[in-house]
């Protein structure tokens, strides 16, 4: 018989919010994270803001003295797992610790300390740099540094697939769990990217929205006069546990995990090809694995960056999954207020989908004002909506072609 996973717990870490529950409420109140960046100077900038995670004080988490031997990438991972693992009270009454596994990915795990520390080595020399720099840098020492805290000893990495990392992680978790090497996956994704070196590469690149007049008003998903995302930070993890494991703990279930696919489209490393292939397998091999049929999906949390090319491929591609049905199915794009959080973005669209079947509401796509003929289904514009939602999907698309989509279904007991 197959094994089960469901969604025990969550935790988060976002520019419009610090836990999930705030989170949450922001964005069904259509709430913008974006503002100018506080991080560093970006005076010389064109792009000048950014989705900064606020009010958040590693060293008044942690320590001073720990914090500053740990990127900020690490910070949000311990945080949100630290939330995830309260909320699901998964490691209480005496939990088997060999059979919780872990894996967090991040698209360039601790580059703010890489830069941080170069600077150390041009002016003051290499026996100034941190010997704590290789553990800083690292994409999987966020996982590794939750596991030494909490003494998880099951499966224990981090997942790297550009955008499509958050999404990834939580599936290549569930699979782990499906083929009985753990019990209980903590998955997800953090990144802390707000840097002039990696602003300055995607603005150089053209990938960057740049509405400066309004920065809560920048990222435009879907909407005809949309011209690019906007760089956000921070992390969410789910914790995914096998269904038996739960139900004798007697948790709290707040969604299942039932499909996962992913592909690449091995086309181009910065852009999609024009039918959308890769987006199309990677859904159906998630639909498929769910079991389902495409016209039981209710919602569908689109990667939806708002870049010209992305959003019409996109809508190509669910039109080309879920058939007419597609009119009929609620679009939206939680990236118009949060940003694009890169490693993290499909864990808290991940988040969004359990949130949306828990709660039956589903968040708007914000700052949608001129319809786009490319893109013609329901994007839920800027008022959240009521809905039953039994099935949300979650699709992230990464550069160099990753495609990872990923499906929650409400969980009935039978």
């Amino acid at each position: 018989m197959a094994r089960r996973v469901v969604v025990t717990g969550m935790g988060a870490v976002t520019p419009v919010g610090n836990t999930v529950e705030e989170t949450w409420n922001n964005l069904v109140s259509g709430k913008s994270g974006i503002a100018p960046i506080t991080a560093f100077d970006a005076s010389e900038m064109e792009v000048k803001y950014g989705g900064e995670v606020k009010n958040f004080d590693p060293g008044e988490l942690f320590g001073r003295k720990e914090a500053r031997r740990l990127d900020r990438y690490t910070h949000f991972v311990m945080e949100v797992s630290r939330q995830a693992i309260e909320d699901s009270q998964v490691l209480a009454n005496g939990a088997n610790r060999s059979r919780v596994g872990f894996v967090v990915g991040s698209c360039v795990g601790g580059v703010g300390s890489i830069l941080e520390q170069y600077e150390v080595l041009q002016h003051k020399g290499p026996a100034r740099v941190s010997p704590f720099l290789i553990n800083m840098i690292l994409p999987d020492t966020g996982p590794a540094r939750v596991a030494i805290d909490y003494h998880l000893t099951g499966p224990n990495m981090a997942v790297l697939t550009a955008c499509a990392t958050g999404a990834n992680s939580l599936g290549e978790a569930r699979e782990i769990i499906t083929r009985g090497d753990a019990e209980v996956m903590i998955a997800g994704g953090s990144e802390a990217v707000i840097n002039p070196l990696i602003l300055a590469g995607f603005q150089t690149m053209k990938a960057l929205a740049l509405n400066s007049d309004d920065p809560a008003k920048a990222c435009r998903p879907f909407d005809l006069n949309r011209d690019g995302f906007v760089m956000s930070e921070g992390a969410v993890v789910l914790v995914l546990e096998e269904l038996e494991h739960a139900r004798e703990r007697h948790a709290k279930i707040l969604a299942e995990f039932v499909g996962y696919g992913t592909s690449v489209d091995a086309y181009h490393m910065a852009a999609p090809p024009e039918d959308g292939a890769g987006a199309v397998v990677a859904m159906q091999k998630a639909i498929q694995q769910a079991g389902i049929d495409p016209n039981e999906v209710d919602y569908v949390n689109a990667h939806g960056s708002g870049t010209r090319l992305n959003d019409k491929v996109e809508t190509l591609a669910i039109k080309k999954v879920l058939g007419e049905r597609a009119y009929d199915t609620v679009v939206s794009s939680s990236k118009s207020m949060t940003g694009h959080l890169f490693g993290a973005a499909g864990a808290i669209e991940a988040m969004v989908c359990v949130k949306s079947i828990t709660d039956g509401i589903i968040p708007p796509t914000i700052n949608y004002e001129t319809p786009d003929p490319d893109c013609d289904l329901d994007y839920a514009p800027n008022e959240a909506r009521r809905a039953n939602v039994t099935v949300a999907m979650s699709n992230s698309f990464g550069l160099g072609g990753h495609n990872a989509t990923i499906i929650f279904k409400k969980y009935l007991e039978n």
